[in-house]
């Protein structure tokens, strides 16, 4: 069967047979109307490197461990890997993709770097709701924006809020999970001009 992934249309030529034992999605995209589609099948929203590590893990039945990797290419690899998760969420693969996410956070944690707003909005724009790389990924920018010590902020993941009201909803639970019982001061309680429109320095004449 011929597969072409990517914008670059990338391709492969895989054993149909070994294919169909691992999900049934190629058969089934290689059908129109019943018709044969001359065995091919496109992926063109998918990445090259995810797809490769898929064929890897079919035919040799593992991907690599992030942990051999050097340094350097940790970040790349969990990257895919999380690439990967999302293709294999597409396509009905659960046992590839519970491996592709225990990559992906391996492989941030040993780099030293987690996914920006950049690499979070598509993952929320095709996974469905309640999936694990949504909590996974919902998680981690709730810490980056309550790390007093991360350059992050709310602000930082506008594109994401504005894109999906499912992330904002995820985030705020991961906060609110993430804060214990730790209650907000009550804003009500404020005593003098916390929320009047003058500069500071200015007598406030309200009162």
């Amino acid at each position: 069967m011929d597969v072409y992934v990517g914008e670059s249309r990338r391709h492969w030529c895989l054993h149909r047979d070994l294919l169909g034992y691992h999900t049934p999605f190629f058969q089934t995209q290689s059908h129109l109307d019943g018709k044969q589609k001359f065995g091919k099948v496109e992926l063109l929203d998918d990445d090259p490197h995810a797809f490769e590590l898929l064929v890897k893990w079919l035919y040799q039945g593992k991907i690599d461990d992030v942990s051999d990797l050097p340094m350097e290419k940790k970040w790349d690899y969990a990257d895919a890997c999380q690439k990967l998760y999302v293709l294999c969420d597409k396509i009905k693969m659960p046992q590839l993709k519970n491996i592709a996410i225990d990559q992906f956070r391996k492989g941030c944690h040993e780099a030293g770097l987690v996914p920006g707003p950049e690499e979070i909005k598509p993952i929320y724009d095709t996974t469905p709701p309640r999936s694990p790389i949504r909590k996974l990924v919902s998680q981690i920018a709730a810490r980056q924006i309550m790390d007093p010590d991360s350059d992050s902020d709310a602000g930082s993941y506008r594109i994401c809020f504005e894109a999906s009201p499912d992330f904002a909803i995820d985030v705020i639970d991961a906060i609110r999970q993430g804060s214990g019982t730790k209650l907000f001061h009550d804003p009500t309680e404020e005593v003098g001009c916390f929320y009047h429109e003058h500069g500071t320095s200015q007598l406030c004449k309200v009162g």
